[in-house]
């Protein structure tokens, strides 16, 4: 029987109850503010929206480091010398991260490396279902683990809208033209995330609770869903009523199991606080 160990980053914003109860190890990525660098997943996200309260300086984000994936394999295999690595990373056009896995993987055995091309509630979704099928499936074989994984990234579709712009303006996922548009004209821009990159669909306007309704119905007409599983993000602010609102709709669709994800610091320091976001996979 394979020994499989999942590995992901903290930008997947993974609640502890799954990293425990599927034993995925989880690499931290970074942020800089104040003059320093800090671990994500090491604080909560307010922490990031109070230095920016105080001081108006925003966030800068970076991936795992060479070394920090170095420090994650070695503790795998210090552990289980016959353990096989299940690396299935944050999109790799946002962040360094899968590079760096890439650059020390040749000093461990093989592994499975994979870009989800997704982030937090997409790459969630991605890391936890393969986890579950190597849990329920203990002697699957190498590619049918890789199969499996490829499956469920092709299926995978992520969309949502930041609560406040200057926070993905100057993550330069923004531009200053469309920044100064959006918000002269209380325009919310949809982001989806399209082969792993971040980008500005439909413009939405009118309060918070109203847009992401629309987002809500427009992202449930657009494909056949599988309902066995939906992830909604949430950032910090985002009002309880919408969230009912969006369990309710969610729950009457016919989704089964139904999981909110609390953004972590790499995540709300794009999308800034009072932010919803929606994956799911495609049937």
């Amino acid at each position: 029987m394979n020994h499989y160990v999942v590995v992901a980053e903290t930008g997947a914003d993974i609640p502890q109850r799954f990293v425990d109860e599927l034993d995925l190890r989880i690499v931290p990525m970074h942020v800089q503010f104040g003059g320093e660098s800090h671990d994500d997943g090491q604080f909560p996200a307010s922490v990031v929206f109070d230095h920016y309260k105080k001081t108006g300086e925003l966030p800068k984000t970076s991936g795992c480091t060479p070394a920090d994936f170095d420090t994650a394999f070695s503790k795998i295999y210090k552990e289980d010398p016959d353990a096989k690595v299940v690396y299935l990373a944050y999109s790799s056009v946002t962040t360094c991260s899968y590079q760096s896995a890439r650059s020390v993987s040749a000093a461990y055995p093989p592994m499975i490396s994979l870009d989800t091309k997704q982030v937090t509630a997409g790459q969630f979704l991605v890391v936890t279902e393969v986890a579950r099928y190597i849990k329920n499936n203990p002697d699957c074989t190498e590619n049918e683990v890789r199969a499996f994984a490829q499956n469920c990234i092709d299926r995978t579709h992520m969309a949502f809208i930041p609560g406040e712009l200057e926070f993905l303006h100057a993550g330069g996922r923004l531009s200053n033209a469309a920044f100064l548009g959006a918000s002269l004209l209380k325009i919310k821009p949809t982001i989806e995330i399209i082969d792993g990159k971040l980008v500005a669909t439909k413009k939405r306007r009118g309060t918070m609770e109203k847009c992401v309704n629309s987002l809500l119905t427009d992202f449930l007409a657009s494909e056949n869903w599988d309902r066995s599983r939906v992830a909604m993000i949430r950032s910090e602010g985002l009002s309880q009523e919408i969230q009912d609102m969006v369990q309710q709709r969610l729950e009457e669709e016919g989704f089964k199991e139904i999981t909110w994800i609390d953004t972590g610091c790499v995540i709300s320091s794009h999308c800034g606080p009072g932010s919803f976001g929606i994956s799911a996979f495609r049937a």
